[in-house]
């Protein structure tokens, strides 16, 4: 059951950074599509977060869902029209969750006392900034992902989950892949005369 959890948890996100990756260009699809699947391997994530304890992180992903949720209607709508109160109510769920989350990770673990509790935290501040401004078309939100994942890999690595810490490199692979696309079009948008 382990490894099947590994493998649902880390293809579903796994293909959410490719999808985002190919949505670079402007594909709707493909930015719909990222947005998605995300939410597909959210509860596996969650079985096996729980499981170690890693509140924090849970929190991140499980307060996560309405924010990629406002990057599915900006996808599919269009950033104009898409209602300023589903983007404030993804961030007051998001932050209200994760706070939720580190009060019971300081109680759960006696405080802050681990080196897993301190890569969570830079998991979530990698996943919520990243999450928010890829939404917002803005493409430093990738270093942000990048930041996640590294922290998520190493997290993995010390739990012993090898399938995830793959997935997480590999996931690191497009997300440095998003990044050079994002920067290519907004070049070839600066130099659009138009």
């Amino acid at each position: 059951m382990e490894v099947f959890l590994q493998i649902w948890a880390g293809g579903f996100y796994l293909l959410n950074k490719i999808f985002l990756s190919l949505g670079e260009g402007g594909d709707k699809r493909w930015q719909i599509a990222g947005w998605s699947i995300y939410l597909l391997g959210l509860p596996a994530w969650f079985v096996i977060l729980t499981e170690k304890h890693d509140w924090i992180v849970t929190s991140t992903e499980v307060g996560g869902a309405p924010a990629m949720l406002l990057g599915l209607v900006i996808a599919w709508k269009g950033k104009e029209q898409t209602p300023r109160i589903l983007k404030i109510l993804a961030g007051l769920f998001a932050y209200g969750l994760l706070a939720v989350g580190i009060i019971y990770s300081l109680y759960d673990h006696r405080g802050l006392t681990s080196i897993t509790q301190l890569l969570e935290l830079c998991v979530t501040i990698g996943f919520l900034m990243g999450t928010y401004l890829l939404a917002e078309k803005k493409s430093i939100g990738w270093l942000f992902f990048a930041l996640m994942n590294v922290s998520m890999a190493t997290l993995m690595a010390v739990q012993s989950k090898p399938y995830l810490v793959v997935q997480q490199i590999t996931s690191l692979g497009f997300v440095v892949w998003g990044y050079h696309r994002s920067q290519k079009q907004a070049k070839e948008e600066s130099n659009d005369p138009d």
